[in-house]
C-alpha cells in the first residue's frame, strides 16, 4: 500500500509498504504454480511440499511477488489519482530482507493533460500552384525514354549524357585494388546519378576501344567506411556505346501504357500531376499545423519521454557520422542544445496528436495499415522481403500504425482550422511541403 508521496509537475515519488505475511502468501502462491511443472528427485510433477519448493526457488518468487504487489499498488494509485505513466517506474527496495516488511519507494514521470485546442482560431495558408503544361509534356518525355530502344553506335561516335556506355572497370585506392570495385561489361547510363558523382562526367566523350583513367572521390557519408572521402583511380574500358532512341509520341505508345490515345494520356497526366500537386499543399499545410500547435499549445512535458528521444537521436547522429574522422568541417558535432529543443519539440507534438487523436476517436484500420505496407513494399525491387519483414516485426509494425495516426490526427485536425489561399510557383510549393 502507498503511504506518501512526492510531485513537482509531473514528476511523481510514492513511498509504499508490502507486510512480511502478504508477500510470504503472494509468494507461496508463485511457488504452487511453479510446483505444477517443477522436477525434483524423489517427487512426482505436481507433489512437491511447499517447504521444498521454499528451499529451491524462494528468492526467485519472493522476486515475482515484490513485482506484481509494487504494481498491483502503483495501477491502484494511478488509478485513484487518475494519472498516467509516461514511462516504466524505477523501484528502490534499499534494505528489504526475506521475512520482512518491504519498504518501497517508486518513481516516475506521468503524461499530462492536453489543454483545450481551440483550431478554429488557426489560419493557415492553402498554398495553390497553377499546373504548367510543360510538366504534361516532361512526364510524356519521360515516358518515351522509358520506354526507348538502346542501340548500338559505331566505334566512331563519343558518348553523351543520356547514352549507355558498356564497361570494365576496376577501381583503386592508391595502388591497391579495393573489394567490389571491379566489374566487366557494365552497362552504365550516363548521366543517371548511379555512380560515384565525377564518374559518369568523365566517360562522357569517349568512344569504342577507349581506355582511359576516371579519378574521383567517395562522398564522406559513403557506405563503406574504409572508402568514404577517399580519392580513388578506376582503369575503364570502353566496349561500345548504345544510344537511346525514342519512339514516336503517338496513340500507339499511349495505348502501350494503357491509355486509348495521345490526349487522353495528356489527360491522365494532368489528374496525376494535381493530385501530387493537392498532396504537396496539403504536406505544407501539415507542417504549418505543426509549427503552430509547437508555438502555440503550452505545456510540461515529462522529462523521461524527453531523455528517451534525445537518447534515440544521438544514436541516430552516432550511426549516420561513425566515419567522421575530426575532419567534417563541424558537420559532425553533436548539437545538445539545439537537439534538445528538438526533441522536446518532438515530444510535446507526439502527446498532442496521440491525446486529440483518442479524444476525437480517430482510428487506424486494417485497410490503413495494410495499405501503408504495400506502399512502403512499392519502394523496393523485392516487395516481398517488406511485407515479410512487417509480418515478423511487430513492433516495426506497431512503429508503422502510430506513425499513420499521427497522419490522420493531423489531417482530422485540418479539418477544424480556418484557411486563406495563396498562389505560389510549383517549385516552391514542393519545397515548402517537404520541409519538415
Amino acid at each position: 500500500m502507498i503511504k506518501k508521496e512526492k510531485t513537482k509537475d509531473l514528476h511523481y515519488v510514492v513511498n509504499g509498504v508490502i507486510s512480511a505475511d502478504t508477500l510470504q502468501s503472494a509468494a507461496d502462491e508463485i511457488l504452487t504454480e511453479y510446483g505444477k511443472n517443477a522436477k525434483m528427485p524423489g517427487f512426482r510433477a505436481g507433489h512437491i511440499p511447499l517447504n521444498v519448493l521454499r528451499q529451491k526457488f524462494n528468492a526467485s518468487a519472493y522476486g515475482e511477488a515484490i513485482d506484481k504487489l509494487m504494481n498491483d499498488d502503483l495501477n491502484a494509485y494511478t488509478a485513484d489519482k487518475k494519472i498516467r505513466l509516461a514511462g516504466s517506474p524505477k523501484a528502490d527496495l534499499a534494505g528489504w530482507e526475506i521475512g520482512k516488511d518491504a519498504e518501497y519507494s517508486l518513481e516516475f514521470d506521468i503524461l499530462p493533460e492536453l489543454p483545450e485546442i481551440d483550431l478554429e482560431k488557426y489560419t493557415l495558408t492553402k498554398q495553390v500552384a497553377k499546373l504548367d503544361e510543360k510538366e504534361v509534356e516532361k512526364a510524356l518525355e519521360n515516358i518515351r525514354k522509358s520506354r526507348s530502344t538502346a542501340e548500338k553506335q559505331d566505334e566512331k561516335y563519343k558518348a553523351q549524357n543520356g547514352d549507355t556506355a558498356v564497361i570494365d572497370f576496376k577501381g583503386f585506392v592508391g595502388d591497391t585494388a579495393f573489394e567490389g570495385g571491379e566489374a566487366k561489361k557494365h552497362h552504365l547510363v550516363l548521366g543517371s546519378g548511379s555512380f560515384i558523382p565525377g564518374f559518369e562526367d568523365q566517360v562522357i566523350g569517349h568512344k569504342a576501344g577507349d581506355k582511359f583513367d576516371v579519378n574521383v572521390k567517395f562522398p564522406k557519408d559513403y557506405h563503406a567506411d574504409n572508402l568514404a572521402g577517399k580519392a580513388a583511380r578506376f582503369e575503364v574500358l570502353v566496349h561500345e556505346v548504345r544510344k537511346h532512341m525514342l519512339p514516336e509520341l503517338n496513340d500507339e505508345l499511349a495505348k502501350a501504357v494503357g491509355q486509348e490515345s495521345v490526349e487522353k494520356l495528356r489527360e491522365h497526366i494532368r489528374n496525376i500531376l494535381t493530385e501530387q500537386y493537392d498532396e504537396a499543399s496539403k504536406r505544407a499545410m501539415r507542417n504549418e499545423l505543426l509549427d503552430t500547435l509547437s508555438d502555440k499549445v503550452k505545456m510540461n512535458l515529462p522529462d523521461v519521454l524527453i531523455e528517451q528521444e534525445l537518447n534515440m537521436a544521438k544514436q541516430e547522429h552516432e550511426h549516420q557520422h561513425s566515419h567522421c574522422d575530426g575532419h567534417c568541417g563541424g558537420e559532425c558535432k553533436w548539437d545538445e542544445k539545439a537537439e534538445r529543443k528538438e526533441a522536446e519539440r518532438r515530444v510535446k507534438l507526439g502527446l498532442i496528436l496521440a491525446e486529440w487523436g483518442t479524444k476525437n476517436k480517430v482510428e487506424v484500420t486494417r485497410d490503413d495499415l495494410q495499405q501503408a505496407v504495400w506502399a512502403e513494399a512499392a519502394r523496393y525491387p523485392d516487395p516481398k522481403q517488406i511485407f515479410e519483414f512487417y509480418n515478423k516485426n511487430q513492433n516495426a509494425l506497431a512503429m508503422l500504425r502510430g506513425m499513420l495516426f499521427e497522419r490522420k490526427a493531423l489531417d482530422a485536425m485540418l479539418e477544424h482550422v480556418k484557411t486563406k489561399e495563396k498562389s505560389v510557383p510549383a517549385d516552391e510549393l514542393f519545397k515548402q511541403a517537404d520541409v519538415k
